[in-house]
């Protein structure tokens, strides 16, 4: 049968000092070789949740920051997109100045073929003949210049009172008084907006369209509402061979046939550009949505910002098509022969800019935004892990200085052990 072993009492507190020292230094070991003071809900449960619900939630917006990121990469390749399409706008609107710069060539213009100034008139009155031309009166009995008089065009007073423009869609009627002048009527032309007039050297008229649509110049009157032209007397303005429905005139120009193509390519490549400005399977200027989250919660309390995209091509520019015609086109479409279409384009595609810079704008204020919450993502992740760092993370020197304190301790203990068992080596002594 054993018996058990009697310590004396300082032995026994020198053994429970020792015993206290190797617990807290294998405590601090283990805070040296972790890092961390609580490794577990044992060592400090509120502390220990606490961390660990700081580090739930930074995970979570850690991994919403991929979100985030892919969101900036979408906004940005719409806003390429943009700069593309706008670069292509600005294409197509020196094409339509291309076109209008050959306005002169494009011109519908009716030359007369008889001289309003003879050139005995001329020589009579000392004047040239485009001066004879424009002294005469419109209206009366024909009678040449002479030294004394200016001479009569000889138009009907009562068939021929008045002079009707018309250019595409535009008519203009003038009528002729009894003192009218040729001149009179060459300044009355020059103000209707839709033709100008002059009398050459030779004392030709000519009429020239303001624009390109085909230009009709007639010389009538007008009975119950209705005017009817002479075609004699539109022949003393400008030569044989007119009808009673007028001299028309008008041409195209090849230059602007060709710009034609150059319009339909780019036209083409605004909306493959926009077709192409997608990221990561998302394109909002195909008219897609973006959404982007901020926060880890559903529902109501969830963060986030939505992006409506809009489908973006020539035609939602209002950018038609050019067509080469000389008419006047309907809808968005222009006649790249037509001076009036080509103001009509040059006007869409000033409208396009404003367009495309207002969906720029937007999309760079969504693009700041995004930015802006990923900065402050990024920084609220690091807070969090801070504070859950703070909560369980062991302060290393303040744990390397009560490594070196437990290691003097643990040897002052055993000392102290030592001189307590030296009472006992005496008593064997007087033993022997």
């Amino acid at each position: 049968m054993s018996s058990a072993i009697t310590l004396s009492a300082a032995t026994r507190q020198n053994l429970l000092s020792l015993q206290d020292t190797a617990a807290l230094a294998a405590t601090n070991q283990g805070r040296l070789a972790t890092g961390k003071k609580v490794n577990s809900a044992l060592d400090n449960p509120v502390n220990f949740f606490s961390s660990q619900n700081l580090s739930n939630r930074s995970t979570a917006l850690s991994g919403l920051l991929d979100g985030i990121s892919n969101g900036i990469q979408t906004i940005q390749a719409a806003a390429k997109g943009i700069d593309t399409v706008t670069s292509l706008v600005k294409q197509l609107q020196s094409v339509v100045s291309q076109a209008q710069s050959n306005a002169a060539t494009n011109l519908p213009k009716v030359s007369g073929t008889v001289a309003l100034g003879a050139p005995g008139e001329a020589s009579t009155t000392g004047k040239s003949q485009r001066d004879v031309a424009m002294a005469k009166t419109v209206l009366g009995t024909a009678a040449p210049a002479t030294s004394s008089a200016s001479g009569n065009l000889g138009l009907s007073a009562s068939a021929a009172n008045q002079v009707q423009l018309k250019a595409g869609n535009a008519v203009y009627t003038y009528t002729i008084t009894a003192t009218d002048t040729l001149g009179d009527l060459v300044n009355a032309i020059n103000k209707s907006g839709i033709a100008n007039a002059s009398i050459d050297s030779n004392g030709l008229l000519s009429v020239t369209g303001s624009g390109s649509d085909a230009l009709s110049v007639s010389v009538g009157a007008t009975a119950a509402g209705t005017f009817t032209s002479s075609t004699a007397d539109t022949a003393l303005l400008f030569g044989t061979g007119t009808t009673t429905s007028g001299v028309t005139g008008g041409g195209t120009s090849a230059q602007r046939s060709a710009l034609v193509d150059q319009f339909k390519n780019l036209r083409t490549q605004i909306n493959q550009a926009a077709q192409d400005a997608g990221f990561n399977g998302t394109n909002l200027l195909a008219g897609d949505k973006l959404t982007v989250v901020f926060n880890e919660k559903t529902g109501g309390a969830q963060s986030k910002l939505d992006v409506q995209g809009d489908a973006l091509t020539a035609s939602s520019l209002g950018i038609g098509s050019l067509v080469d015609s000389a008419s006047t086109q309907s809808g968005a479409d222009f006649g790249v022969q037509n001076n009036a279409d080509l103001t009509k384009a040059a006007n869409a595609l000033t409208n396009a800019l404003t367009s495309l810079n207002s969906l720029s704008s937007t999309l760079g204020s969504n693009l700041s935004v995004v930015q802006t919450r990923q900065d402050f993502t990024k920084n609220l992740v690091n807070v969090l892990d801070t504070g859950a760092a703070n909560l369980t993370n062991a302060d290393m020197n303040e744990e390397a200085a009560n490594s070196q304190a437990l290691s003097t301790r643990q040897s002052l203990g055993i000392s102290a052990l030592s001189l307590a068992n030296q009472a006992n080596q005496g008593i064997l002594q007087l033993l022997r």
